[in-house]
């Protein structure tokens, strides 16, 4: 039997715990604490950030990086992008060179810029592992898939033989996968759609209707492939599941916590009372600082993201910032 060890029991965590659990797979799901463990395992649900939704009796839940790592076929991070390197460093020790190790993290490092491969990469520098690290991205929102709702999601490597045999391992019938060998691009795609969400919920936030909002989200696809390309990825893959797909879903549903985040911003919330009354991480935040930067060091224009950079972090009224956008001078419509 396939045996998949998932790194935190995060929303996202315990809902691949849930999904991957039905396929018929042994699940280990790793906690923060002893104490996070006992009150999921005793209650066989996440009651603080998933209730209602039961845990498959192949879904075991362990405190111990050891215990739950041991002869895993795969490794899942799902832990916030913030959280990705100190978790990585925590349990390197125990990994198995032959285990696919994967990010389900949708963000980029804040203060470097590097997606999130590239930080598990670099704490994972010395074991000699049999694989690259893959990316699992796409249209995701939890409850649905939790829900049992179909949904999409795709697996990229830079090795594609990699995508293609963790592909086999966790596509199912409610979950069905497909592989990519340009990693570069479906984490972009993941992380960078965040930055538009929280912009498509100012949208909704301020009334503007649907034209507004759709070419919003046009002009951001384009923005998110600028950079895309800049790094190194295919600007084909911005127009599948990790690019037009994931942005689509979480710029229309308000299970979006990114959107979330843009709407109470247009109701005249700061960004400290938003994050205080948030139990979950809206990866969007971060990600605007780690998108800014990287929009300098490639020199790529980026006015969706520099707008909603300074209203997040250098309080600049939103109508100031909607004006500057609006009032930019006319350009050719460019993909890239």
């Amino acid at each position: 039997m396939t045996k998949i060890a998932i790194i935190g029991a995060t929303t996202w965590g315990t809902t691949l715990s849930i999904v991957f659990g039905n396929a018929g797979y042994e699940i280990n799901l790793l906690t923060r604490s002893k104490k996070e463990a006992s009150i999921i395992d005793t209650e066989r649900e996440n009651t603080k950030l998933l209730p209602g939704f039961k845990l498959p009796s192949n879904v075991n839940i362990s405190y111990s990086p050891k215990q739950c790592l041991e002869h895993a076929d795969m490794l899942v991070f799902a832990v916030p992008s913030r959280h990705v390197r100190t978790n990585a460093r925590i349990i390197s020790e125990y990994i198995n060179s032959s285990t696919i190790i994967t990010t389900a993290s949708k963000g980029l490092e804040s203060h470097s810029g590097k997606r999130i491969s590239e930080v598990i990469n670099e704490e994972f520098k010395d074991i000699k592992l049999e694989n690259p690290v893959c990316a699992l991205s796409g249209p995701n929102l939890a409850l649905e898939i939790a829900s049992g709702n179909p949904a999409l999601s795709v697996l990229a490597c830079p090795k594609i033989e990699t995508a293609q045999k963790g592909q086999s391992m966790i596509n199912s019938s409610k979950f069905r996968v497909y592989s990519n060998s340009d990693i570069i691009g479906v984490e972009l795609g993941g992380a960078l759609k965040n930055i538009i969400a929280i912009g498509s919920g100012i949208c909704d936030g301020l009334d503007f209707g649907v034209n507004a909002k759709a070419a919003f989200i046009a002009r951001g696809l384009s923005e998110i492939a600028r950079l895309g390309v800049s790094a190194g990825a295919d600007p084909i893959t911005f127009s599948g599941l990790a690019g037009m797909g994931d942005l689509i879903a979480t710029c229309s549903s308000k299970l979006s916590r990114n959107h979330t985040v843009g709407v109470l911003l247009s109701k005249g919330n700061s960004l400290d009372e938003i994050s205080s009354s948030m139990n979950h991480v809206a990866e969007g935040i971060d990600t605007t600082k780690a998108a800014w930067f990287l929009s300098k060091k490639f020199n790529v224009e980026m006015p969706i993201t520099e707008g909603i950079h300074s209203i997040l972090f250098n309080n600049k009224p939103i109508a100031e910032a909607i004006n500057e956008l609006m009032e930019r001078s006319p350009q050719l419509e460019h993909w890239v």
